[in-house]
């Protein structure tokens, strides 16, 4: 097999704003991996806030050597250097496109799982109450669920909220991305209508299991949980876990992680991050193992370069083609 890799800048249709970012673009890492004539294609978005950039995915990405057999993944991962989830995310996302090219089915298929999970939230991104409520008021008729980035460090997240279920009756969730303490979790979440609130206190902190104990809503940790063998710590500190390909290494990992929520009692969500439709579509593949699905970021585009998806009703639908159903343009030559 032969592995070929770029970077590809994703643009915006508008700023998106959370507690320790805001971002116009993003970079991805597209995958190809060539055999005989089929070509797999697969996409991951580089996490910085796990000292990880589309150009060390892509540095990494040049050393791996994906061996012959597209079927070997296990062992073709087992000899991959740690590091660089995402691009591992890539590279697992593009083999198993091709592997359900050769099989002739798509990966959902593939995997056993049904095609459709639940519908995708839309995230309201971190702003003044009244342009939440305006921005959710506006999305309201598109989705069936909203999640709002919360942890603006100013005295403001429970009027979001409050601004926010003014306007519309749609379940909310919410994203703090760390922001809180145990003393601000426990003042807002009893005053707050949500279905679940993810990742309120910073990864690792102590106080997760009082505030797991004490939380009228239901605690999700996301920068807590990266790969299965973390979940069994999450376990003590939350009712759920939220998955991400990038940051897992990809579906293979991401099929584990819910296997070990499901055997501790865990709810299981299934998040992304700035990515085109190559990249949900991946996510899409296993979005029927989830109870909440959080797979907007091709739609936050001001255009969708890799269209691998469609969005009916609410849920992100993969293809009933062969592999992952999505399109990429050609990357770099092959080595």
């Amino acid at each position: 097999m032969q592995l070929s890799a770029r970077i590809v800048t994703l643009r915006l249709a508008e700023t998106f704003v959370i507690s320790r970012e805001s971002q116009d673009e993003a970079e991805v890492v597209q995958v190809e991996v060539r055999h005989r004539d089929l070509v797999g294609h697969g996409e991951a978005a580089p996490i910085e806030r796990y000292d990880e950039s589309a150009r060390s995915a892509l540095a990494y990405l040049e050393g791996v050597d994906p061996g012959n057999d597209p079927w070997a993944i296990d062992e073709i991962f087992s000899q991959l250097p740690p590091g660089e989830q995402a691009a591992k995310g890539a590279l697992d996302a593009a083999l198993h496109d091709l592997q359900g090219k050769l099989a002739g089915v798509p990966v959902w298929k593939l995997l056993g799982l049904r095609r459709a999970g639940p519908p995708t939230s839309w995230t309201v991104w971190l702003g003044d109450p009244d342009d939440m409520a305006r921005r959710a008021e506006q999305a309201a008729p598109r989705f069936r669920r909203l999640k709002l980035k919360l942890g603006g460090r100013d005295g403001l997240d429970l009027e979001r909220v409050e601004a926010v279920r003014s306007a519309t009756d749609l379940p909310l969730q919410a994203d703090v991305n760390e922001y809180w303490t145990l003393d601000e979790a426990l003042e807002y979440l009893p005053q707050m209508d949500l279905q679940y609130c993810e990742q309120p206190l910073p990864a690792g902190d102590p106080n997760g299991l009082e505030l797991k104990r004490r939380s009228p809503v239901p605690i999700f940790v996301d920068e807590d949980c990266h790969v299965a063998a973390d979940v069994p710590a999450c376990a003590e500190r939350a009712h759920g876990v939220n998955i991400k390909l990038a940051k897992s290494g990809g579906i293979r990992e991401a099929v584990k992680i819910a296997a070990t929520a499901r055997a501790l009692g865990l709810g299981v969500m299934l998040g992304c991050m700035i990515e085109s439709g190559l990249g949900i579509a991946a996510g899409a593949a296993v979005a029927s193992l989830c109870d909440h699905i959080d797979l907007d970021g091709n739609l936050l585009l001001a255009e969708d370069p890799s269209p691998g998806v469609r969005f009916v009703d609410g849920v992100q639908l993969p293809a009933d083609r062969p592999g992952l159903g999505a399109q990429a343009a050609p990357v770099a030559g092959p080595r």
